[in-house]
């Protein structure tokens, strides 16, 4: 029997200009990108609990690469920059009939949603393609209930010197991507979470998995 997913009101709407780079990319991101960054989201939400009826929030969704391994005993609302990008993901939905699912433009750097109203928020690879990754942060952490939980997959600079050089050196290339290479932890170690892992898939990974309780002292 379908259920109507009751979503978080939106406060307001705009939308940046950055969008118009993710419309041309969209070819590109779905030829490539599952191969490259789909493991890593099936494995982080496998191991996640998601309670049932508990409100989710994606930043970042894309053309809706992670929403298959959703358990569908949830509320997700998923956002992102991208019209084109969105309608595959719409499209996604619609062909799998994911009545609990809905999907919103919106900018994840000032999200339209009131303080407190997800129980759960999860990025995949979005934090080093926005252009005020702290702005973001503050956002995720702000539309996350006390006690509720972060789920963060993205590259982050590495901490060994010798591979931060490396990677730093394609950094003029994949800035006119639109993506960062130099992104550091610290973006998300300054806000009020408590992180409860932090690891990488495997050794030779370049992504980072983190896991954190949102707001704890206010629990």
């Amino acid at each position: 029997m379908s259920r109507t997913v009751e979503t978080p009101t939106p406060k307001r709407f705009r939308v940046p200009h950055a969008a118009k780079l993710y419309h041309n990319l969209v070819p590109a991101y779905q030829a490539f990108w599952p191969a490259v960054a789909g493991k890593n989201m099936r494995a982080a939400l496998a191991r996640t609990d998601f309670p049932d009826g508990c409100r989710v929030l994606e930043v970042g969704v894309g053309t809706g690469l992670s929403l298959s391994s959703y358990p569908s005993n949830i509320q997700l609302t998923g956002i992102d920059l991208s019209e084109a990008m969105l309608a595959e993901a719409q499209a996604l939905i619609e062909k799998n009939s994911w009545d609990h699912i809905a999907v919103q433009e919106m900018n994840a750097e000032s999200l339209d949603f009131e303080d407190n109203s997800f129980d759960f928020v999860t990025s995949f690879h979005t934090i080093s393609v926005v252009s005020n990754p702290e702005a973001m942060m503050s956002e995720i952490v702000r539309v996350c209930r006390p006690g509720g939980r972060v789920l963060i997959v993205n590259h982050f600079r590495s901490e060994n010197p010798l591979i931060a050089r490396v990677v730093d050196s394609a950094g003029n290339l994949t800035r006119l991507l639109g993506w960062r290479t130099d992104l550091k932890r610290e973006v998300v170690r300054e806000l009020p979470l408590r992180l409860e892992k932090c690891y990488k898939p495997n050794p030779l990974s370049f992504f980072t998995i983190i896991e954190a309780v949102c707001k704890p002292d206010e629990v």
